[in-house]
């Protein structure tokens, strides 16, 4: 992959990474390797890569020599829940229902702005660590979460979550959010209206915030088909699938990022086809493993032409929001659910790990390749562990052996977030220090409330 050179005329870039592995997509968007590649940085924005060291980044404001590393697209997070990092192992090996009625739902019903932020704050840490440049966050106190991602300098795609059992106001509240940070945190942030699901959020909600999707230029962000029980439980008391439910509302005429859908069955794939909106969904793998849930019926989802992100849901229930995992756990997953262990292949779940998940959550056309024109979101990747060495076959490494750990730089529009593993923007220990002290009130359930009743 070859573009034109820098004009030497110009002023310096802002950034120039040379001696790397470079990761791209080629024309029929199949993941390539660029060898002994230099990626040049000006503005934010990925100007070029190329092979080569034709320039070696002394002209650069900023250099960093790359060798023997990889240079891939940041990683997208397409549905997490960043807060409830606080939550990490409060709930486990207990059914979905026990989850969120005994055990999830009443502890939130505690959560302060203050909570909210250091949760953000911890998962944003995480996050820079493992790889993800960019995240869609469903949560409540959105406009604190707003802050930190302005502050460390992530990139988001936020929405403020509501049910119909809030009236009007939460549904208000939402799309108040939405307009008042779109494209805030220098064009960093997007917003998106989050009804939770169609089994807390009722058709009237639900055909009101298609409403207003379209009104003002929105996308929606929701949970539905969770589970297969789920949607028996649905066809059984409504006569329709969540994937129905969502098509009678009019939400699959907006543009839509649908959380897990392993719920989805047969007759919603024609449903789902004939959508005229820009339809996604995001599967989180290792939680589903935990529920003894199936997986996303992701090829099925290929065929009728639904673009699947990868995600790792909250930390409550996933444990931890490493995106990698969820790359690799997608490949075994799906080879095991269709029988075949040529799908998923590596190269597939590195393109569902970079250009499909920037599709799912609306930023194709800005991130998720390393490509002129995209934004500088890129991290590298140290392969010389014994872990991962030697390499064979490079998509196979960096999806079966490679670790999230192994990330050594984060960059979001060209600005370093991490350098060598260490962090720029956040200061961990004392999130940790303050959240620990915060643990005993927040944790506490003797007041026997709840913020929600699940009825999945």
């Amino acid at each position: 992959m070859t573009e034109s050179p820098v004009d030497v005329t110009e002023s310096p870039a802002d950034l120039v990474i040379t001696r790397c592995t470079a990761l791209v997509h080629g024309d029929q968007e199949e993941v390539r390797f660029l060898e002994d590649a230099t990626v040049v940085v000006r503005n934010g924005v990925i100007e070029a890569v190329r092979a080569g060291r034709a320039d070696d980044g002394r002209e650069a404001v900023e250099h960093i020599d790359a060798q023997g590393g990889l240079a891939m697209p940041g990683l997208v997070n397409c549905h997490t829940h960043s807060p409830m990092v606080a939550l990490r192992g409060i709930a486990e090996d207990v059914p979905v229902e026990e989850w969120f009625n005994d055990l999830i739902w009443p502890i939130e019903s505690n959560l302060t702005p203050r909570d909210v932020e250091l949760g953000a704050r911890l998962a944003c840490a995480e996050m820079i660590r493992g790889g993800v440049t960019c995240f869609a966050d469903h949560y409540f106190s959105m406009d604190t979460v707003a802050a930190v991602v302005a502050d460390c300098g992530l990139r988001a795609h936020l929405g403020e979550a509501y049910f119909s059992s809030q009236g009007p106001r939460g549904r208000e509240k939402s799309l108040e959010f939405a307009l008042r940070h779109r494209d805030s945190a220098d064009g960093r942030i997007t917003t998106a209206l989050a009804p939770h699901a169609p089994y807390t959020v009722d058709d009237t909600d639900l055909a009101a915030t298609a409403e207003l999707a379209r009104a003002h230029g929105l996308p929606v962000h929701i949970h539905a088909a969770e589970s297969r029980e789920q949607t028996d439980n649905s066809v059984a008391r409504l006569g329709r699938t969540p994937i129905e439910a969502l098509e009678r509302a009019g939400l699959l005429d907006t543009d839509l990022l649908i959380a897990h859908g392993t719920g989805i069955i047969e007759r919603d794939l024609p449903v789902l086809r004939r959508a005229t909106g820009r339809v996604a969904v995001a599967t989180a793998p290792r939680g589903y493993l935990k529920f003894a849930w199936s997986p996303t019926p992701v090829r099925a989802l290929r065929d009728v032409g639904i673009p699947v992100g990868l995600a790792t849901d909250g930390a409550a229930s996933n444990n931890s929001l490493d995106v990698w995992e969820s790359m690799a756990l997608t490949a075994l997953v799906q080879k095991e659910a269709e029988g075949d262990p040529r799908w998923l292949t590596a190269r597939q779940a590195l393109h569902h790990a970079t250009l499909q998940s920037a599709r799912a959550v609306g930023l194709g056309e800005r991130i998720g390749s390393l490509a002129p024109g995209h934004r500088a979101d890129i991290v590298l990747v140290d392969l010389s562990g014994p872990h991962t060495q030697p390499v064979h076959d490079l998509a196979a490494t960096l999806v079966h052996s490679a670790r999230s750990a192994d990330v050594r730089t984060t960059i979001v529009d060209g600005r370093v977030l991490m350098r060598d593993r260490e962090l720029l923007t956040l200061d961990l220990p004392s999130v940790v220090r303050e959240l620990e002290e915060r643990m005993p009130a927040l944790l506490d359930r003797s007041h026997g409330q709840r913020i929600q009743d699940y009825e999945g």
